[in-house]
């Protein structure tokens, strides 16, 4: 700002934006940059991606060595290319005529792991098992640690990550149909009524703007890999994939697509090298750390500890395993000049605490997690990490703002500047990356039984619905039938759980009778969010 000697002025500028245009072809500039106390930064358009410019003026006051691609300066690099952004915006340039760039279109890998706790990661301080693919991610990335998945079982979950719906709206509440109880496995499965009711479920997905499909409305590509339970991948809105989804050769939660992490990622790389000049999206959803529980002897032994129940050292090999082929993806991103303009989502689609001979259960239980963990409404089976690494556009760092997997379809489609349907229920956290306030003070949460009761009635499936704001987080228990996994719900007692997430993590303390307003308060706002009928 200009001031005069002697004079004390009322507000001092640290940083200011520079352009040069060129008055031909639409007058488009040619540079834009930024220059503050200690960096100059420019960038030249003639160029796809542009071409830059980073100096150090405390180093290199001469400007002469261009730091743009030197690792130590990538931080300050992010934030001046996001300051040239808002600079750029807000300053709309001299010109009529100029207009503003076309939003980017990034590349996109969604990675979503398979029935992992929250705790059972490097970076969240798991002291075993070792993560060091997922920890880069979150390092160089953004970290939402308080990040939750409305329901805690596999299909509800991925049909959210989908479509950015809750269950009770997309309609995808269990894994299964009900028709018969004395039934199991695939005599379950290719029951006639089964086929005929999991139809009906799956033509759910036909009629939504899923996220793929809204990515195509921006010249997308898609790639399905993994799980997926909704059919051919050509039913999600995928441009290609895996999953072949035909019952008569044993389609049913991917098929084929679940070769994918445990026998190599080749169909992704061929995906990605034929996408030419297309951005890309890519559904990685392997089959991993899920059972069976069979990992490469070598990670098996690294985790063969004396006292150690051999269960628990399968699952915390298969969680290495899942890492190891995160850090192949990512290798391959890198090695192909990708790497800098992909955003990578990193999610669980649900919890998972691995069962032992000395874990506590009741007399009929059959499954190999333990209670409170999947299909539950505790932490163990809702809350996961979520990571977003876009390194051209996010710079590290760690949030505590509450996250939802309802946020991860408005999040993509703001990165990509693809449309974003207006009934989302979900935010955008890019938000937060950029330093701005997220409109939610809740996020809330429901559970219904693995296998529906009625599939065009949610709530005739509905076991529990929960809410949390701040450190608090409220759990309802409700009447919904549970059929072939009633052992997993026993709810012995209807009463409300109220839990102080921040003293208590692992909500072993109810404090309900001593909060009786939180408890209410709380028990309105799930109310107001999905009124029952």
């Amino acid at each position: 700002m200009p001031f005069v000697r002697g004079e004390t002025p009322s507000s001092w500028r640290s940083d200011f934006f520079v352009e040069h245009l060129m008055h031909y072809a639409g007058q488009i500039p040619k540079w834009e940059g930024l220059r503050d106390e200690r960096y100059v930064y420019a960038r030249y358009f003639e160029q796809s991606p542009p071409f830059e410019f980073f100096h150090d003026l405390e180093t290199d006051p001469m400007q002469l060595v261009n730091l743009a691609g030197d690792p130590r300066y990538r931080t300050a690099l992010d934030r001046a290319r996001r300051r040239t952004n808002t600079l750029r915006d807000s300053y709309g340039g001299p010109f009529a005529v100029y207009k503003k760039p076309e939003p980017r279109k990034p590349n996109v890998v969604l990675i979503i792991s398979d029935d992992q706790a929250w705790t059972d990661f490097g970076f969240m301080g798991h002291p075993v098992i070792e993560t060091p693919h997922i920890d880069a991610l979150a390092r160089d990335g953004a970290a939402f640690t308080r990040g939750y998945v409305p329901t805690a079982l596999c299909r509800a979950s991925l049909a959210t990550l989908a479509t950015g719906l809750y269950p009770h709206q997309h309609g995808l509440t269990g894994n299964d149909p009900t028709i018969a109880l004395e039934m199991q496995g695939p005599t379950y499965w290719n029951d006639p009524r089964y086929r005929e009711l999991n139809a009906q479920l799956i033509a759910n997905i036909d009629k939504m703007p899923t996220l793929p499909r809204l990515l195509a409305d921006r010249g997308y590509v898609s790639f399905q890999s993994g799980k997926w339970w909704e059919g051919s991948y050509a039913r999600g809105g995928f441009t290609d994939g895996m999953s072949h989804g035909d019952p008569d050769r044993g389609g049913r939660h991917g098929d084929d697509g679940l070769a994918i992490g445990r026998e190599g990622l080749q169909p992704i790389f061929d995906f990605i090298e034929g996408a030419g000049d297309n951005p890309f999206f890519v559904w990685y959803a392997p089959f991993l750390p899920h059972t069976p529980h069979t990992p490469p002897d070598r990670l098996l032994q690294k985790y063969q500890s004396e006292g150690r129940a051999v269960e628990l050292t399968r699952y915390y090999a298969m969680c290495e395993w899942l890492d190891e082929t995160v850090g192949e993806l990512m290798t391959y991103l890198e090695q192909n000049g990708l790497d800098d303009d992909t955003l990578v989502v990193f999610v669980s689609d649900n919890g998972w605490i691995q069962k032992t001979p000395q874990t506590a259960t009741p007399p009929d239980w059959f499954t190999s997690f333990a209670p409170r963990s999947k299909q539950s409404p505790y932490d163990g089976g809702t809350r996961t990490p979520i990571i977003l690494r876009w390194p051209s556009v996010i710079a590290p760092a760690r949030y505590e703002t509450l996250a939802s997997t309802i946020d991860i379809v408005p999040t993509i489609l703001h990165a990509t500047g693809a449309s974003v349907p207006t009934d989302l229920p979900g935010v955008n956290l890019m938000k937060a990356v950029e330093g701005r306030t997220i409109p939610r003070a809740a996020i809330f949460g429901e559970g219904f039984a693995h296998d529906i009761a009625d599939i065009n009635d949610p709530a005739k499936s509905l076991l529990y619905r929960w809410c949390i704001q701040g450190q608090w987080k409220l759990i309802l228990t409700y009447d919904g039938a549970v059929h072939r996994y009633a052992m997993v719900h026993p709810r012995a007692h209807r009463s409300p759980e109220l839990y102080d997430l921040i003293a208590d993590p692992h909500e072993t303390t109810n404090v309900a009778a001593e909060h009786p307003e939180i408890q209410a308060w709380l028990s309105e706002r799930i109310s107001r969010w999905w009124p029952l009928r």
